[in-house]
């Protein structure tokens, strides 16, 4: 029916507010606690390099009164999937390893004394780490140190997190 409007109730609420800027997606990706700003950033995936890290980080958290993030990044194993005369796929096949991980910090009595959060991410662990780095705003990123032939052949993930970091970077061996 031309001319005929349907008046909109009083009391209704506005889901969006057009008036203010709109956020990117990845803005939105990276919106993060405020009470873990500042605070310590460690590497942990459950080796017992990466335990050390995670032992002196809560220490270094509760000295500095800050939050401890705990990034776990994820391995993602490649998968080629091949269906007949198809070509092959890759396809990203998560790993779980964060999930038992994550129960095990929440278990854990040593974290009793700091707040922390757990953080999954995937991909190069050192952009990973420092990126968490970046997004918190963190005092420092713990490590702990690689003692094998890959890490000697291949350069340590805390070699190259130190080179490239915007933050300090504290190896633990």
């Amino acid at each position: 029916m031309a001319g005929h409007e349907i008046p909109e109730p009083k009391d209704r609420k506005p889901v969006a507010d057009f008036e203010s800027e709109p956020r990117t997606v990845e803005e939105a990706r990276h919106a993060c606690d405020p009470a873990f700003r500042h605070g310590v950033v460690v590497g942990f995936d459950g080796s017992t390099s990466s335990e050390r890290a995670l032992a002196y980080a809560i220490g270094m958290a509760g000295r500095s009164s800050s939050g401890l993030i705990i990034v776990h990044v994820a391995n993602r194993l490649p998968t080629t999937v091949w269906a007949g005369c198809e070509p092959p796929v890759f396809v990203d096949v998560p790993d779980h390893r964060t999930e038992v991980l994550g129960l095990e910090l929440a278990c854990a009595d040593y974290l009793s004394d700091v707040p922390w959060v757990l953080v999954e991410r995937g991909g190069d662990i050192c952009h990973e780490l420092e990126e968490v780095g970046r997004e918190y705003e963190a005092d420092a990123i713990v490590v702990g140190s690689t003692h094998g032939i890959v890490g000697r052949i291949f350069g340590s993930v805390a070699g190259r997190l130190a080179r490239r970091a915007q933050r300090p970077v504290i190896v633990i061996p």
